[in-house]
């Protein structure tokens, strides 16, 4: 009997793991990162309800670290099949995994330097050799090729919008038909494609990220020229942490639209994540996976000032002059951005702008939840800068089109299970699938089985 269990992403929007297993056989789809709140984190160190060795294929919808992030540590732990994933989730994998060890054996560099730990030594998840041999796992498809795994099963790859190279996944095996949509993009993005229709399934695993919301559709260029005009008049910095792959190059976009349309002047915009830059590097290397054509990516991308050393980020946080900084990482947990908000978050002339979603437990939804002050590197800094959202520069698909993706199935699935959301969004949406659709659905909890 073919049984699913969702591993993470159940109850919550980080930790993706959701494993398959018929017979002897076990397939992982994803293998994320559980971030944000502490007892959350915590998951990371408790081993798995599977041994790492007993899983044959991990396929990878995309390369966000709450998709892939756990990679690491599940090769450490014994995993020793291939890690299917497209061609620039790969790439791109293997920035943030190598990003990850390194500010993972970082932060324990720096907790035992300082004893700020309980844990003598401090140790990190895994580190940057536990990232490389987690790369060396990977095994690529193109959209739409068909890959076959071991027990009968096969999986194909389809577009799904969201990020460079995100897919998601049509998974068959034995008689069932099995449809994961990783995380979905947005219908009329700028940069990434549409997402591709569904096929025939006959259960489906949809994220809920915005299953309860649906997103401003303003203009995004417009919403960010209003924001960064008010801060220049003040005098001061607007800060935008960003993910450092998607939203980053986004926000590039946008600002080349407005500095063509002749606004900001000549106010400096700096690229300030080593991470950013290299995936800014990669759409030119991908150019079928997304929208922009050669020259457009090259003007795009050269407008930012890209400081790819610690000197010229600490100068950025030391100058007081009027700019725009966009550096990693999106929900501040981590990265230079942190310095920025510790330089920047004091001053009332300043502005942080939150671009995008904010898991619970994370700094950036305490800042969109009208936090006053942050704990940043041991000390508490003060909220004192304007903090501004902008939600329509999300990457995942809201409510709205998520139902719009689900409704491209040809027949009814037999059961649509609802994952990767806080509980009310993902309670709304399966409200919502079976007023409208009609559908059976039903909410995971963490560990919970289910026979297909």
């Amino acid at each position: 009997m073919l049984s699913l269990k969702s591993l993470g992403g159940a109850g919550t929007v980080t930790g993706s793991k959701h494993l398959l297993r018929l017979g002897e056989h076990r397939i992982l789809v994803d293998c994320g990162l559980f971030q944000g709140l502490k007892n959350l984190r915590e998951l990371n160190w408790a081993p798995l309800t599977v041994a790492p060795r007993d899983i044959d294929a991990v396929i990878l919808t995309h390369a966000h670290l709450d998709h892939c992030g756990y990679l690491p540590r599940l090769v450490r732990e014994g995993y020793r099949g291939k890690v299917h994933a497209t061609p620039a989730t790969r790439d791109v994998a293997e920035l943030i995994l190598m990003d990850s060890g390194h500010l993972q054996e970082k932060d324990a560099e720096f907790l035992n330097r300082h004893k700020l730990s309980r844990h003598q030594p401090a140790l990190p998840l895994y580190g940057v050799g536990d990232a490389q041999r987690a790369v060396e796992h990977f095994s690529t498809a193109e959209f739409g090729q068909r890959v076959r795994l071991g027990g009968d099963a096969s999986f194909r790859f389809h577009p799904a919008g969201h990020i460079l190279g995100a897919a998601w996944v049509e998974l068959e095996w034995g008689d069932r038909n099995i449809v994961f949509s990783g995380d979905i993009g947005r219908y009329g993005d700028p940069l990434m494609r549409d997402p591709a229709p569904t096929v025939e399934a006959d259960y489906i695993l949809v994220e809920s990220t915005y299953g309860n919301r649906i997103h401003d559709r303003s203009d995004p260029a417009e919403a960010l020229r209003v924001v960064a005009e008010r801060t220049i008049a003040r005098g001061g910095t607007l800060v935008i942490p960003a993910f450092a792959v998607g939203r980053a190059q986004e926000l590039l976009y946008y600002f080349w639209k407005l500095k063509r349309a002749g606004h900001l002047g000549e106010i400096p915009l700096f690229l300030d994540s080593p991470m950013a830059i290299e995936a800014t590097g990669l759409m030119g290397r991908h150019l079928p996976d997304h929208r922009l054509d050669t020259k457009t990516c090259r003007d795009v991308f050269s407008i930012a000032r890209c400081t790819g050393d610690v000197e010229a980020s600490k100068a950025i946080s030391a100058s007081r002059f009027p700019k725009i900084v966009i550096s990693a990482s999106g929900m501040a947990t981590g990265g230079r951005v942190l310095h920025h908000l510790k330089a920047f978050a004091p001053d009332a002339r300043n502005t942080i702008l939150l671009a995008g979603f904010q898991a619970a437990g994370t700094r950036g939804r305490a800042l969109q939840d009208g936090a006053r002050e942050l704990k940043i590197h041991g000390s508490w800094v003060p909220v004192n800068a304007e903090v501004a959202h902008l939600d329509m520069l999300s990457a995942h698909a809201d409510a709205g089109e998520l139902m719009r993706w689900l409704s491209t199935c040809p027949r009814p699935p037999r059961k649509v299970f609802i994952v990767h959301g806080e509980p009310e969004a993902s309670e709304a949406l399966r409200i919502r699938i079976g007023r409208e659709l009609g559908w059976e659905s039903v909410v995971p909890r963490l560990d919970q089985e289910f026979e297909l």
